[in-house]
């Protein structure tokens, strides 16, 4: 897997992707997309999941991106897979992803993440194993870079929890905005001390946080929306029926009830 570059063709109101595998500059015959929604950490959460495709239905939304990990934790793979396979315009891998498609680092997950990834790869189609094997591990598009966790070396799976573990990113991509998730908590860490919220003229890391485990003690589903020419940023929060996602859980018996508690409780 490597780096992607993507150009857009608008259709209806969503932009599917040409993608395009280049190892040089990158050329577009359409304008890049303006405002974005940047989903990460679904984690086979289908209630989150459908709570935010549905609240993306009231936004002017030109393409949207998923940061990876779309499967783990929770108890619909097939679905979730199906639904970013159709929504998203690109997607990267996550470490849960890659686990589930190709049981690469299995091992590295805690034991609950293992039971979990086992139970989601029993559940998924060949095809949909394939493809969550195959996708990018970042990928660049409107001076955006998506990667899951870090730019740096996106299969070591890094946790940016500090200022100046998130200054030594900046020189590791070369946009003006990095997205990522991976921690499921949302941040906004600029490449100056004082800049709080993104603005043009400066360089930003931001984690949009998650979808479909939420860990900031907060059990709000997370996602974020980003307008290109503004730079304005949003984190939005949404409650979705989680006691929903946390009985599917509890029913099924390869999956640790911790998952359905940590759901409920934003952990």
């Amino acid at each position: 897997m490597s780096a992607v570059r993507v150009s857009h063709q608008r259709i209806g109101s969503f932009s599917p992707l040409a993608l395009r595998l280049e190892a040089c500059n990158f050329v577009s015959s359409t304008p890049p997309p303006v405002r974005l929604a940047i989903l990460s950490d679904i984690h086979s959460n289908l209630e989150a999941l459908n709570r935010t495709l549905d609240a993306l239905t009231d936004e002017a939304i030109d393409a949207i991106y998923c940061l990876g990990d779309v499967v783990g934790y929770n108890a619909d793979p097939a679905a979730c897979v199906d639904l970013v396979r159709e929504r998203c315009d690109a997607v990267v891998a996550g470490n849960h992803d890659l686990a589930v498609a190709r049981k690469e680092g299995l091992d590295a997950l805690p034991p609950d993440g293992q039971a979990a990834a086992r139970h989601n790869r029993a559940q998924l189609s060949d095809a949909q194993r394939k493809y969550l094997a195959d996708r990018p591990l970042t990928v660049q598009a409107a001076n955006c870079t998506f990667v899951h966790a870090t730019p740096d070396a996106p299969t070591a799976w890094k946790r940016l929890t500090s200022y100046p573990d998130a200054q030594d990113q900046f020189t590791h991509f070369e946009t003006d905005v990095c997205f990522i998730g991976h921690t499921h908590v949302p941040a906004v860490m600029a490449n100056k001390l004082g800049v709080l919220q993104p603005r043009p003229g400066h360089r930003f890391l931001i984690n949009v946080g998650s979808v479909g485990q939420p860990r900031d003690q907060n059990p709000r589903l997370s996602f974020g929306l980003f307008d290109t020419d503004t730079f304005a940023y949003r984190n939005v929060r949404l409650e979705y029926d989680a006691h929903t996602a946390a009985q599917k859980i509890r029913d099924t018996a390869a999956l640790p009830d911790r998952l359905a508690d940590r759901l409920l409780n934003g952990q």
